[in-house]
């Protein structure tokens, strides 16, 4: 072994060893691991728009008038009595052209041309319902024919412009999704089954208080489960509605 002009070195050949107060001390850093809490569920959207009341609008292009009429529905039976008392109170129009859309989810939905090119009527009419984040909503065009024809883009716009001025002119409301249940309980359970209902403010639909009571009521969509946990954890049976 040959000397080494630095003392602690030891130098063996082409190769020389380090002590270890010598060597950088790596600290390596310990990456702690943080618990990913576990997300909760987003409560259930319960609440959608519709109108509180029926609206109108207008648009004018190259002779044709665009009269539009904007109605707050539940149903389809609903939907065709308003259609049917605009064919009778503008049976000299042209063409009367719908669109409605149904539903919390806007689910349900229809686009009627009424011998309109295909797709220049209707479908704008309920892209209309759509871009105001409706539903529950009729929307029917009735068009008088002004000698000049629009073409495909022009009659999209104008029943799109036409759709649009009514539904911008109309009241809207906010509407919550409710669900329908009920329990079935023993008298000596009526208090319980009570202070449930005012806690959860439920709507009570009807009640028949005998021996073996039965109680209906609704409550709204978000808060559901909650509402059928607590009966089951209560031992009261509950059943859904139909609605």
């Amino acid at each position: 072994m040959s000397r080494f002009p630095y003392p602690g070195l030891s130098f063996y050949g082409s190769s020389f060893t380090l002590p270890l107060l010598f060597l950088p001390r790596l600290v390596m850093a310990k990456t702690k691991k943080t618990p990913v809490p576990a997300q909760e569920k987003p409560p259930a959207s319960d609440t959608y728009k519709t109108l509180a009341a029926p609206a109108q609008g207008l648009y004018k292009e190259k002779g044709s008038k665009f009269l539009a009429f904007a109605f707050p529905v539940e149903n389809v039976e609903q939907i065709k009595e308003h259609l049917g008392s605009l064919r009778k109170e503008y049976f000299d129009a042209r063409h009367h052209c719908y669109a409605y859309v149904l539903g919390p989810k806007q689910e349900i939905f229809r686009e009627n041309d009424d011998g309109e090119p295909s797709s220049t009527a209707g479908r704008p009419i309920r892209g209309q319902i759509l871009s105001h984040g409706l539903t529950d909503v009729l929307v029917a065009v009735v068009r008088y024919f002004g000698g000049t024809k629009l073409g495909v883009s022009g009659l999209t716009n104008a029943y799109k412009l036409a759709a649009a001025d009514a539904l911008d002119s109309a009241p809207l409301m906010e509407k919550t999704v409710m669900e329908c249940y009920q329990v079935r309980f023993p008298y000596s359970c009526m208090n319980l089954v009570m202070r449930i209902v005012k806690d959860f403010q439920l709507k009570v639909l009807s009640q028949n208080v005998q021996e073996d009571c039965r109680l209906t009521f609704s409550v709204r969509l978000s808060e559901s489960d909650r509402c059928r946990e607590k009966f089951a954890g209560e031992r009261i049976e509950i059943q859904k509605m139909e609605s």
